[in-house]
């Protein structure tokens, strides 16, 4: 949660509209005023007021100089989306912030390399980096040099808004990761800031279909899934789909496990509930696709996602928790592949035709 609930009731419409009148008039002492009021009326207001509020404050995001409190302002329309607003109506202004900053940041990494000595390091995330030397080292003006370290040191930030449209909207998913999800990625492999949150939640599969087939009896399925956080979840869906379907043997997972990862309602706290693995998931060359990972590290082969599933080598087990407690994930058997269509996916593997094994 964005911030910690507060019992006292607010005017939460008429402080943002006090904001938006200021910003309008371009009047930095009013807007300043007016945002600390929002602040504070965000976290006591009653969630009937954050719904309304919500839209309002992510349509403010633009018109917030990218060098002001643009995190914060994200966070409180993020929050009010955490209360229940609309995540389409406020997910646009939101996003395209943060896209816009991932950018930045990633210029900024690239600037400061390109002046340094070799082997200097990328400096930490933090704002201590922005003093009189600064636009000298970025080549560039005084405000240029402040926007992109203000972006390399706040992109962390942009996180809990961004998740609270992203974990709530398949639509919002569908609009913007492409989009995001590169940049995201270059950022986060410069190691200096933890951005996994926000990289699975923009590769997450919304109505995918994947092929998967089942090592040990040759035979293979097609699955939907969709809303899944990482391949712990698809895991036991897999299992479930499979084994408590009765379509492949072994021991299907427990009915808390399959309840944690479906589940609409989301997630509330941690629970003790441990889901063992049924499978070793392999990609068609016979590379491991780790648990730990995504369905998104699935590779495409002829237009769909190939994944296989073999005996496990060792037991598995971990917390059955979703990665995003508020994002249900679902797998549904769309159908049993037909013999002929088996080995055809079975020939675009390292296994060969899927010949059945001797029992």
């Amino acid at each position: 949660m964005i911030f910690k609930r507060k019992q006292a009731a607010s005017g939460l419409a008429a402080v943002v509209s006090q904001l938006e009148e200021a910003v309008a008039a371009r009047d930095g002492d009013r807007t300043g005023r007016a945002f600390t009021a929002v602040m504070k009326g965000v976290q006591s207001a009653s969630d009937a007021e954050r719904i309304s509020a919500g839209p309002r404050l992510a349509a403010l995001l633009p018109a917030f100089p990218p060098t002001g409190p643009r995190p914060m302002l994200a966070m409180a329309a993020g929050f009010c989306v955490e209360r229940g607003a609309d995540p389409v109506a406020c997910a646009e202004p939101i996003l395209d912030a943060v896209h816009r900053d991932l950018l930045d940041a990633l210029e900024f990494a690239r600037r400061w390399t390109a002046a340094g000595e070799v082997g200097d390091e990328l400096p930490e995330p933090d704002e201590k980096i922005i003093d009189d030397a600064l636009p000298a080292r970025l080549g560039h003006d005084a405000y240029e040099a402040t926007r992109l370290a203000l972006a390399w040191c706040s992109i962390q930030d942009w996180q809990p808004p961004a998740l609270a449209v992203l974990c709530r909207s398949a639509e919002v998913r569908r609009r913007h990761a492409s989009t995001l999800l590169p940049a995201c990625r270059d950022l986060a492999a410069l190691q200096q800031h933890d951005l996994k949150c926000l990289a699975y939640a923009l590769a997450v599969l919304d109505d995918e279909p994947l092929v998967v087939l089942h090592k040990p009896t040759g035979t293979g399925f097609e699955v939907r899934i969709g809303g899944i956080g990482d391949n712990f979840q698809l895991h036991t869906l897999l299992a479930h789909v499979l084994v408590g379907g009765g379509h492949v043997p072994g021991t299907p997972p427990s009915a808390q496990s399959v309840h944690l990862a479906t589940d609409p309602e989301p997630a509330r706290g941690r629970t003790a509930v441990v889901a063992t693995g049924t499978f070793e998931l392999l990609a068609p060359d016979g590379a491991p696709i780790w648990n730990e990972g995504l369905p998104d590290d699935i590779p495409v082969v002829e237009g769909r996602r190939l994944l296989v599933l073999d005996e496990p080598t060792y037991q598995r087990s971990w917390n059955a928790d979703r990665f995003f407690p508020h994002l249900p994930g679902t797998a549904e058997p769309a159908r049993v592949l037909t013999p002929d269509e088996t080995r055809t996916w079975y020939a675009r593997t390292s296994l060969g035709n899927g010949t059945r094994r001797p029992s």
